[in-house]
């Protein structure tokens, strides 16, 4: 659960100060580094979370790995913890499939979907388990429920009727919380992702109690690039809004990446606005006449997910350019020789980013998360940097992208204020389950006429993998914030008129 500093947050936000540190440090000799953080992160000789210190190491060993882009070692070859790193010492670096990743020995090999009988079970007169159960799967034994495996469906029916909730139901949290239903088990009952599905959400990887799931990332090459000369400038997502603390405001959090070494920050609300503009033109020109609904286009998962699954309505997406893209656009052709990284919630725009069509707008993604371990790295003290220059380029609407229903919302409330005589219909729905189900509704039919939002996270961006804080507080902030901002709709974006220079080029 984000908002939760637990020991696996502690874990990760450590390996990627580290990371960060050995970045920033002038040191050279990186092969050697990286084989000597495993043991300052855990030092000495008795274990701290698992039955083995040199487990944990191995562990944190994988995860530097990835959190520096190089691939996962094979657990029946030898390999050395620094093996390719001089591949990844470099300012510029794509994501090699696969960007999620299971450390296999990290992986607690949990239960798949199981219904059971807990010591709870008092042996009651009216057993309304057995009665319910439409497999004749639960039986009384030795004056107690037992539920036969073999015959059970894990429908929940018994749940729902014991009146003593004696009966319960686990499952591998990673495959609960996949849309795709891409997380299986190998031989050994170990977690294992079908890549033809994964869509890259990331909310397994913030699901696994064990932090056995990681993905990739780009701290060290952001930092290197900084390192060698580059004018790297940071496009911050909507849902920053609070991420780094209640007391550090927009404006610290801009002067705290500049003390990062970043040489300007801009808000990717810019990209979100034009994102708005072009969605609602495309909507009044095609809906209803020449397809029967819309769906937008910003979250990439649920994109991905939509045109796997459901291919026919792939033209119905729009093909807007994202706010991530279009930020980035906007900044390049400002700063042709300037490296642009994407700062934001989101697993999933790490593999946008490494399309070829988009490389050229978006050097590097990094995550509130990542971030966060480059201002521990740095020694920042995010409470006493002081406030600024604020940011003042996104409008309310563009603002709200990072909230459910914030997508949607903003194209209704552009057509409607250009054309209030049409009747926008919206439908949004949150998580990639959800999100099927309403294109289920839409290939019935009962969709027609609507604009569709879909964001792979519950409750939108701000529940992005890469996030900080709890769900509803930050989404409390991120609309406090918007609601605050002079600018309502995205037509009074200062940037509008470049839309079409952007989307074309």
């Amino acid at each position: 659960m984000r908002g939760i500093y637990n020991s696996v947050t502690d874990i990760r936000r450590k390996v990627f100060a580290a990371i960060a540190k050995m970045a920033y440090d002038d040191n050279t000799d990186y092969a050697k580094r990286i084989e000597e953080i495993p043991y300052e992160i855990l030092p000495g000789t008795k274990a701290k979370y698992r039955n083995s210190i040199f487990l944990e190491r191995a562990i944190i060993g994988e995860r530097l790995r990835l959190g520096m882009g190089l691939p996962v070692r094979e657990m029946s070859e030898y390999g050395a913890l620094s093996d390719g790193i001089e591949e990844s010492t470099i300012a510029k670096k794509y994501y090699d499939d696969p960007l999620i990743n299971i450390v296999k020995f990290a992986c607690n090999a949990c239960p798949e979907k199981k219904v059971f009988v807990t010591n709870a079970c008092q042996g009651c007169l009216s057993h309304q388990c057995t009665e319910v159960c439409p497999k004749d799967a639960i039986h009384i034994v030795d004056g107690k429920s037992f539920i036969d495996q073999e015959k059970c469906i894990k429908c929940g029916r018994c749940m729902d009727a014991c009146p003593y909730k004696a009966i319960t139901k686990i499952e591998r949290p990673c495959a609960a919380s996949c849309g795709m239903d891409a997380i299986s088990s190998d031989e050994d009952g170990k977690a294992v992702i079908d890549y033809d599905k994964c869509v890259s959400c990331g909310q397994c990887l913030v699901n696994c109690p064990f932090g056995a799931i990681v993905d990739k990332g780009q701290i060290f090459q952001t930092i290197y690039a900084m390192k060698e000369g580059y004018k790297v400038i940071a496009a911050i997502a909507p849902a920053f809004v609070g991420q780094f603390g209640p007391t550090v405001t927009p404006d610290k959090v801009k002067n705290a990446l500049k003390e990062l070494g970043f040489a300007d920050v801009v808000e990717v609300a810019i990209g979100a606005d034009l994102c708005t503009i072009e969605e609602a033109e495309d909507f009044l020109d095609k809906v209803p006449e020449k397809q029967p609904f819309m769906a937008t286009s910003c979250c990439p998962a649920w994109s991905v997910m939509a045109k796997k699954q459901f291919p026919q309505f792939a033209s119905y997406i729009s093909m807007a350019l994202t706010p991530m893209v279009l930020t980035g656009r906007m900044i390049k052709k400002d700063n042709p020789d300037a490296k642009v990284v994407f700062i934001g919630p989101c697993a999933a725009k790490k593999l946008e980013a490494s399309r070829k069509s988009i490389r050229s707008d978006i050097d590097f993604v990094l995550t509130f998360e990542e971030v966060m371990g480059m201002f521990e790295a740095k020694g920042i003290d995010l409470s006493a940097v002081e406030g600024g220059e604020p940011l003042e380029e996104g409008t309310n609407s563009g603002r709200g992208f990072a909230v459910s229903g914030g997508v949607a919302k903003a194209v209704k409330d552009l057509i409607n204020k250009k054309h209030p005589e049409v009747d926008v219909k919206i439908q949004n729905a949150e998580g990639l389950k959800n999100c099927r189900t309403m294109l289920m509704m839409a290939k019935a039919g009962r969709l027609d006429g609507y604009l569709l939002e879909g964001m792979a996270c519950p409750g939108g961006c701000v529940a992005g993998a890469g996030t900080l804080q709890p769900i509803t507080k930050s989404s409390v902030l991120v609309k406090k914030y918007a609601n605050e901002n002079e600018k309502q709709t995205s037509d009074e974006s200062a940037y509008s008129d470049r839309l079409h220079e952007l989307a074309n080029s």
